[in-house]
């Protein structure tokens, strides 16, 4: 199991440190809730790096599948996960508000112990759609038998609609 926590980023990125290791999908907690189940692992590399202007930051690549939902048919979406970032690690506020009028950059705020789990689930984060969804031709909900798609949207309706069974009470 990897170290979780960075003592001192920017000892880490003046040693040129590098950590990598997997995190089970079960521990990101926050990022339950665009996921259609919490099993599998993520596998991480970061690096300690200077850049050309001399400013310190963490290179950090993500690799892994996790299975979100797909908010069509909300059923089970597998989503390839490949993200490639450089942090640059602000020393205070003020480099932190010149570095975000740069929209071609990524900052942080050194702090004096960082949580891998925490920075990676947060790339993870920002790099999910907003909407989520199989593509046309996969989604259960735009099967082309209409038989199927009424069952679906009815099966779908009963476990999703606190008053369905109200609407089939009605029925009788």
């Amino acid at each position: 199991m990897p170290v979780r926590i960075i003592k001192d980023p920017l000892e880490f990125v003046r040693s040129a440190s590098i950590r990598h290791g997997k995190i089970a999908i079960v521990e990101l907690t926050r990022l339950h809730d665009y996921l259609f189940n919490s099993t599998g692992e993520l596998a991480f590399q970061v690096m300690g790096q200077v850049d050309e202007n001399e400013k310190p930051g963490l290179r950090l690549e993500v690799r892994g599948t996790v299975q979100l939902i797909c908010q069509r048919c909300l059923d089970q979406l597998t989503h390839h996960i490949d993200i490639k970032s450089y942090l640059i690690l602000a020393r205070n506020e003020m480099e932190l508000q010149l570095a975000d009028t740069d929209v071609s950059i990524d900052a942080i705020l050194v702090v004096p112990e960082l949580d891998l789990y925490d920075l990676i689930e947060d790339e993870v984060i920002l790099g999910l759609s907003i909407s989520a969804r199989h593509t046309n031709n996969e989604c259960s909900m735009l099967d082309p038998d209409p038989q199927n798609r009424q069952h679906l949207m009815n099966s779908n309706n009963q476990t999703a609609n606190p008053f369905a069974a109200l609407a089939s009470l009605k029925k009788h």
